[in-house]
């Protein structure tokens, strides 16, 4: 396909997501099985238009002063891709395949039009109804943090200290342009242009061996935070798919008790496999059975307790940009109280001196910081572990980190524009008494 041919795809493809409401990943995975035609280097670039247009909806129909499909794909063009009114007027030619010619308002505002002056949601490409909770966060950045969170997230790789180390695995995968993260010591991280093909690192060695996972390096220091050691009893709450499980269990070099959970039991589906395959085995994970509570037994013996709140998911607009047009005020409200019932379980669990890892994948204050303290308030026999002592296992990176990431006293927020990861805040409660 030309260049003009995956630009019209995309148009089309637009189209049909707004006027069905349809998921961006299905309306692609649809669209290439009836265009089988298309090769994989086709449909990745389709896909990335389509993705480049959702992470910058606002604002790409700002500068055309148009919201159709066909303007919010000129637009991106133009404020993500960069390109030019030539260069773009160039793509609609009106060939077989290709757009139409550009019209002259469109033009115009091409030639013209740009976010200056734009208000915060607009330029930061966020819903209007999120601007009081991201100016109480970022203030009078929440454009420029919001709107780096729309950019394309590269592919981050953790690299198992079970079964390898980082210079090795390094090695073997510079063919896929790896480097090592700025922050963690075991993150591995490969960019991504805007119409490249997300490698085929399940087709690689080293992952079908076990040597690294896949894991964005803000989820990597969240686990490192944690301080999880060697002979420690830890819960993992809410362990979903497994990720913090396994940074978990390298932590832990094998040796203690390690036992994941998670309230939706499907959620847990890939964990067996993937602990196999880490080389995990003191693992142990238990799948909710009806109304009983596979962790009833912990009381009060265990040191750690991580919790991978459930949350907005603000802090993964990167790599979910569909999902912050979707999200409602009412669904922030029950993440909130599901974060409130979480955490309250998880008291009981963590013996004296024993703490708590808190950690969502949000931005918002409501479910951060605000959450920490409502906690203690409501729980006084724990208190907040000095943010600069959990960042301490940065080590010499430890210093640029804290000047890099947003401090609260109840934890760190990483963010896009700040740290290069996903937006994610830490908080490590230790229980006095």
């Amino acid at each position: 396909m030309t260049p003009a041919a995956r630009l019209s795809a995309a148009i089309e493809l637009i189209d049909t997501i707004e006027a069905q409401r349809a998921p961006a990943a299905q309306a692609l995975k649809d669209w290439g099985t009836s265009h089988r035609f298309a090769g994989s280097g086709d449909r990745a670039a389709i896909a990335g238009l389509v993705w480049d247009v959702l992470r910058r909806r606002a604002s790409s129909a700002w500068v055309m002063d148009d919201d159709s499909p066909r303007a919010r794909v000129l637009g991106m063009l133009k404020v993500e891709r960069g390109m030019d009114l030539a260069a773009i007027s160039a793509l609609c030619d009106g060939s077989r395949f290709a757009p139409q010619p550009l019209t002259d308002a469109e033009r115009s505002a091409l030639a013209s039009r740009s976010t200056e002056g734009a208000p915060a949601p607009i330029a930061g490409d966020y819903p209007e109804w999120l601007d009081p909770h991201l100016a109480k966060v970022f203030g009078d950045d929440r454009a420029r943090e919001a709107a780096a969170m729309a950019s394309r997230a590269p592919l981050d790789l953790r690299v198992n200290t079970l079964k390898a180390r980082r210079e090795k695995v390094l090695a073997s995968l510079k063919h896929l342009g790896a480097a090592g993260t700025p922050w963690s010591p075991l993150g591995l991280r490969i960019e991504l242009g805007a119409d490249a093909r997300n490698p085929g690192i399940h087709a690689e060695e080293d992952f079908i061996k076990g040597l690294v996972e896949v894991q964005d390096e803000g989820s990597q220091l969240a686990a490192l935070f944690s301080a999880a050691k060697p002979g420690e009893q830890v819960i993992d709450l809410c362990a979903g798919a497994g990720g913090k499980t396994l940074a978990l269990a390298a932590m832990m070099q094998g040796k203690g008790r390690l036992i994941a959970t998670d309230h939706d039991k499907r959620q847990l589906a890939p964990i067996h496999e993937r602990l196999s395959r880490a080389g995990v085995h003191n693992a142990e994970v238990r799948t909710p059975r009806g109304a009983d509570d596979p962790v009833a037994d912990i009381k009060a013996s265990a040191d750690l307790v991580l919790i991978d709140a459930p949350c907005s998911g603000t802090g993964t607009w990167r790599r979910n940009p569909d999902a912050k047009w979707r999200m409602r005020p009412g669904a922030l409200e029950i993440r909130i109280k599901d974060q409130i019932e979480v955490l309250d379980r998880a008291r009981a669990m963590v013996k004296p001196g024993g703490r708590i890892a808190y950690i969502t994948c949000s931005v918002l204050s409501e479910e951060n910081a605000g959450q920490v303290r409502a906690f203690v308030a409501r729980h006084p026999e724990f208190v907040v572990a000095p943010p600069e002592e959990t960042a301490s296992v940065l080590w010499d990176k430890a210093e640029a980190f804290a000047k890099a990431a947003l401090r609260f006293p109840e934890g760190w927020l990483m963010t896009p524009r700040r740290t290069g990861t996903d937006g994610f805040f830490v908080s490590v409660l230790r229980r006095q008494t």
